[in-house]
């Protein structure tokens, strides 16, 4: 049994989480705080990935992204590779999918909180990035957990738009979803079936840390 498309399932989850964490803080901020009257049209943006067909999607990352185009010129003169058919390319296209995974969570709480927290450390003359950084998220961290958690979860179950962009290269692109279809095409059920099991038993142990994590918040 060749493991190697877990192991990549879980580096590409890895980074993507990491890179999605790292932006979701100032995200969040600015959503919250200076968004306006695009608000409604950045939430709509970011939760477009939960309705569009991941096929849609990845179809649009291939124009936008492929080797006729201006960046996959630009990609492949810098680096001497495609930016398609690459492990990049498929850490792009979960960014964009795991996106929602990783906002929602943590701005749906944020909303949540009472006014006053915030009314209250502007009489004190505290900035809005004082604001949040030190009064709004330390009382949404459980969130922050929680988006974590679904968003390393989500994109390691991620199969059509990895296909899409990726295609199904052993050792660069051809995450677990993807073997696991291969397998079956091939009728190799045991080594479908010990994948499956692998990420059917992550999943449930992914949901529930997420649900005991997911506690009443005493404000």
């Amino acid at each position: 049994m060749d493991f190697t498309a877990l192991w990549l399932t879980f580096k590409l989850a890895s980074v993507v989480t990491f890179i999605l964490l790292v932006l979701c803080i100032p995200f969040v901020y600015f959503l919250h705080f200076k968004a306006g009257k695009l608000k409604k049209l950045i939430e709509t943006c970011v939760n477009m990935p939960l309705v569009l067909p991941p096929t849609v999607l990845g179809f649009y990352l291939l124009l936008a992204f492929g080797n006729q185009s201006m960046f996959g010129k630009w990609f492949a003169f810098l680096f001497n590779t495609s930016f398609v058919f690459s492990f990049e390319g498929i850490v792009l296209a979960s960014l964009i999918y795991s996106l929602p995974f990783m906002i929602n969570p943590v701005y749906n709480a944020l909303q949540s909180l009472p006014k006053e927290y915030t009314e209250a450390s502007y009489t004190m003359g505290k900035t809005s990035w004082h604001t949040f950084l030190h009064v709004l998220l330390p009382n949404i961290y459980s969130a922050l957990w929680v988006g974590t958690i679904m968003t390393f979860a989500h994109t390691v179950g991620e199969f059509g738009v990895v296909l899409m962009i990726g295609g199904s290269i052993p050792g660069v692109t051809q995450v677990a979803s993807i073997a696991i279809y291969n397998e079956v095409e091939q009728l190799n059920y045991s080594s479908a079936h010990t994948l499956s099991f692998i990420l059917f038993s992550f999943s449930f142990l992914v949901l529930l840390l997420a649900h005991l994590i997911k506690r009443p918040r005493l404000l």
